[in-house]
C-alpha cells in the first residue's frame, strides 16, 4: 500500500502507473460521493489524455460508474460490499485499486483495499484529514 502523507512519494505513484500499463495490468478506481466523482475523471485521464504514440494505453476501470451493478450490490448484499463484489470478478495480481475517500473511513474502500491487498495487488488510497482506517 502507498500512503501519500506528504506529497514525496508521487515518484512512487507514477512509476507504479506506468509499470503497471507497461505490464498491461488494470488500475480500478472508486470513491463514494465527491470522491466517486474524481475516479470517474481520473479514470477518463488514464483512459483518454495519457496516451502517448508508440506506448502501451492504460487499462482503467471505474467500479463507481456502472450504476445497476452498484445498486444490484447495494440491494443483495449491502453498500459496504459495492466495490468488493465488483473486484471479485475483476480483479488480479499485479493491478491496482486507487480509493478516494475525503475521511479515509469509507467501508466499502476499506472492505475493497482488503481484498486487494489479499491478492498482492497494489493499494493507493488518496484521503483527507489524518488518513482515518485507511
Amino acid at each position: 500500500m502507498i500512503i501519500f502523507r506528504d506529497y514525496t512519494n508521487h515518484t512512487k505513484f507514477y512509476d507504479n502507473l506506468l509499470n503497471t500499463r507497461n505490464l498491461k495490468n488494470n488500475i480500478f478506481l472508486m470513491g463514494n460521493g465527491g470522491s466517486a466523482s474524481t475516479a470517474s475523471h481520473f479514470t477518463a485521464d488514464l483512459l483518454k489524455t495519457s496516451i502517448v504514440e508508440n506506448e502501451n494505453r492504460f487499462s482503467a476501470f471505474s467500479l463507481v460508474d456502472n450504476i445497476p451493478v452498484i445498486l444490484a450490490w447495494a440491494n443483495d448484499v449491502g453498500y459496504e460490499n459495492i466495490f468488493l463484489g465488483q473486484l471479485k470478478n475483476l480483479l488480479k495480481q499485479g493491478d491496482i485499486v486507487i480509493g478516494f475517500s475525503g475521511s479515509g473511513n469509507s467501508k466499502n474502500v476499506i472492505k475493497a483495499f482488503e481484498y486487494a491487498n489479499q491478492l498482492n495487488s497494489i493499494t493507493i488510497s488518496f484521503t483527507g484529514g489524518n488518513g482515518g482506517e485507511l
